[in-house]
């Protein structure tokens, strides 16, 4: 039977700088491994990484947790980083990847972390009734993001598919998060600081228009 590799086996992963390989070490104290202490915001599945890279440059302001469970894609997230900051000129200083089961999310995260943003950008929509706990936005899940997220913290989500974005409307709401914004087409709210990832390239070419939502933690 082949073993799996584990991510920080793979040398372009152990070699990197901002790859963390021992998550679980960290937990309560994520500050400790950026340079500059700022609010910290968290990508669930960075997949290939553009996300990530164009929002740790925009936003020089946030420290960012990038987390991807394959090493494989963590390895191809590492390529667009490295790429997309060299043609910036900048070092990698406020974004951090790491390989971490979202489900288990609670032994890498904590309330001392005081996370201030969570991305969900297209997540699996796992349709099959069966299947629905295994949602990033299934209310199993959210309340984990509750212990970790500050009060007035927000989950940006967004999706192309219709019916994890309406059940997941009554997931926040049911769990204690208050919707300050909801589009049905993403592409027509000018307003927003949109980063336009792989996915939403190419369901917008489809004609699949993109779901968003902010929902904000009033009160924990």
């Amino acid at each position: 039977m082949r073993m799996r590799r584990k991510p920080w086996a793979r040398p372009e992963l152990a070699a990197c700088p901002y790859f963390v390989p021992l998550p679980p070490l960290y937990c309560g104290k994520w500050q400790s491994v950026f340079p500059n202490k700022a609010p910290l915001a968290v990508e669930l599945g960075c997949g290939k990484g553009s996300f990530a890279a164009e929002f740790a440059l925009r936003h020089s302001e946030y420290n960012l947790l990038a987390m991807d469970l394959k090493s494989e894609v963590l390895a191809v997230a590492r390529r667009t980083v490295t790429e997309q900051f060299a043609q910036a000129g900048r070092e990698v200083e406020n974004l951090r990847l790491m390989a971490q089961d979202i489900e288990r999310i609670d032994l890498v995260l904590s309330p001392e972390d005081g996370v201030e943003r969570l991305y969900i950008n297209f997540c699996n929509p796992w349709p099959r009734l069966k299947h629905k706990k295994r949602r990033l936005t299934h209310p199993r899940q959210l309340m984990k993001y509750r212990t970790f997220l500050k009060s007035g913290g927000e989950i940006w989500f967004k999706t192309d598919d219709m019916g994890l974005f309406t059940e997941s409307q009554e997931y926040f709401t049911s769990c204690g998060f208050v919707l300050t914004r909801v589009s049905y087409d993403l592409a027509r709210e000018k307003e927003i600081d949109n980063i336009v990832t792989e996915h939403e390239k190419m369901f917008t070419a489809e004609g699949i228009p993109i779901k968003f939502l902010i929902a904000r933690l009033e009160d924990k």
